[in-house]
């Protein structure tokens, strides 16, 4: 007999639908999710008026060792801006602004998540 079981998600999916449903809920637009530009990935690209915004989606089980938006360190940022070029480059208008955000959530096994939001995470320096 076979039996069916409903698989679950990948924690790090589940945190990602989380946070695009945060997004739509303030209004954003979601653009694209997991969009790859050759080497590099943006998780989530949305936008709100004129204002596109490249998030990043962390996630842990537990904040107590480390915040999930502590986890992104010097490389990945490098990584996201280059993302962020590549993307400006390819479907950017002149008219419109960008930043990066950083949309944290802890997702403690049998309890509700915690979804933080850190608008203008980091700069775009070393344009």
């Amino acid at each position: 007999m076979w039996q069916f079981f409903r698989k679950e998600r990948k924690p790090w999916l589940l945190a990602e639908d989380l946070a695009a449903r945060h997004l739509k809920k303030r209004g954003y637009a979601i653009l694209h999710r997991n969009l790859w530009l050759d080497r590099f990935e943006l998780d989530i690209v949305a936008q709100k008026g004129d204002t596109v915004v490249f998030a990043e989606v962390r996630s842990r089980s537990d904040a107590s060792s480390t915040a999930p938006q502590e986890t992104i360190q010097q490389t990945k940022r490098r990584h996201l801006r280059e993302a962020a070029r590549r993307y400006i480059s390819r479907y950017g208008e002149g008219d419109c602004y960008y930043r990066f955000d950083v949309i944290a959530i802890v997702m403690p096994p049998g309890e509700k998540p915690v979804v933080t939001h850190f608008e203008n995470a980091f700069g775009m320096e070393e344009w």
